[in-house]
C-alpha cells in the first residue's frame, strides 16, 4: 500500500511510523530526514484541515496529535543506552544523549528553517510553509521528550508501565520541564486532565512560536531553525538533568498507576 493510502486509512499510525524513524538511534541521510519531515508536514495538514473543520483549536489539536504519537517514540534502557554509547554511565553517558539530541533538533531546524526559507522566497506557495513548521514542532518536541526519559534512565529512575503509561507520563514531564519524582507517585497517574493538557498545548505552540521566527529569505531560516532548536535542547537538559541528580533514588523502579481497560489515550482526555 502506499505511504499517502496508508496514511488516509490510518493518519495516527502514518504519524507514529514517521516520527518513529526520525527520532530512532543513529544517522538519517539529509535526503532521508527531509523526505520525512515533507512527508509528516503533508500527513499533519490532512489532520489539521479536519480539525479545523470541526472547530477544533489548533493548541488542542496540536496536543492531541501528539499524545497519539508519544507512545511510538523509541526509548531505550539503560543497558541499550551504554552499548549504543560504547559504554558510557552516568554523567559522561547523559552528556553523550544531550549531545546526540542537540545535533537532532539543531539538524531538523536547519532542515525545516529552511524549507521555510524557501517558502517565504515564493510567496504563492508561503500557505504551505506552516506545515511544515508544524512537522518540524511535532519531531523537535519527540526528540526532547525521548532525550527526557533517557535521562531518567542513566540517573536511576526507572518508570515502569505500558509503552502508552510511559509516553504519557514522560510527555506531561516534558510540557511542564522536570523529572518525574520516584517519591511522589501520586503525581505521576495517567489521568491527562485539563491542567496538564493545558501545559502541553502551551509547551508545543510556545516551541511552534519559536520555529514560526524563522520564517525568512534565502538561508537565513535554516541558520536561525537549527541555532534555536540546539540551545533549547540544551536549556531544557541543564533543567532536566538537575532536576533528577536531586531525585535519583537506589532501589526499584517506579510503577505506573494501571490504565483503564481500554488502554487508549484519547479515554483519558478527562
Amino acid at each position: 500500500m502506499a505511504a499517502s493510502e496508508k496514511g488516509n486509512a490510518d493518519p495516527d499510525r502514518e504519524l507514529g511510523e514517521i516520527v518513529g524513524k526520525l527520532t530512532e538511534p543513529g544517522e538519517l541521510e539529509p535526503a532521508e530526514r527531509r523526505k520525512l519531515l515533507g512527508r509528516l508536514a503533508r500527513t499533519l495538514v490532512a489532520g489539521a484541515n479536519r480539525a479545523r473543520r470541526s472547530g477544533e483549536t489548533r493548541g488542542r489539536w496540536l496536543a492531541d496529535v501528539f499524545l497519539n504519537i508519544a507512545p511510538r517514540i523509541p526509548i531505550r534502557d539503560l543497558q541499550t543506552l551504554s552499548e549504543h554509547h560504547h559504554g558510557l554511565t552516568g554523567e559522561q553517558l547523559a552528556d553523550d544523549l544531550v549531545r546526540t539530541a542537540q545535533k537532532a533538533t539543531m539538524t531538523v531546524g536547519a532542515i525545516g528553517g529552511a524549507l521555510a526559507a524557501a517558502e517565504f522566497a515564493a510567496p504563492p506557495l508561503l500557505l504551505s510553509a506552516p506545515a511544515q513548521l508544524v512537522a518540524e514542532t511535532i519531531v523537535v518536541a519527540a526528540i526532547e521528550v525521548k532525550l527526557l526519559a533517557e535521562l531518567h534512565e542513566v540517573y536511576g529512575i526507572r518508570v515502569e508501565g505500558t509503552g502508552t503509561q510511559r509516553a504519557v507520563a514522560f510527555t506531561a514531564a516534558w510540557a511542564r520541564q522536570r523529572g518525574i519524582d520516584p517519591l511522589a507517585p501520586a503525581t505521576v497517574t495517567l489521568a491527562i486532565g485539563a491542567a496538564t493538557k493545558t501545559a502541553l498545548r502551551n509547551r508545543l505552540l510556545k516551541v511552534l512560536g519559536r520555529h514560526l521566527t524563522t520564517l525568512g529569505p534565502f538561508l537565513t531560516g535554516a541558520v536561525a531553525g537549527g541555532a534555536l532548536n540546539r540551545a533549547a535542547t540544551k536549556r531544557l537538559s541543564q533543567v532536566i538533568r538537575d532536576d533528577l541528580r536531586g531525585k535519583a533514588r537506589p532501589g526499584p523502579g517506579l510503577t505506573l498507576t494501571p490504565l483503564p481497560a481500554e488502554d487508549n489515550v484519547k479515554e483519558l482526555e478527562g
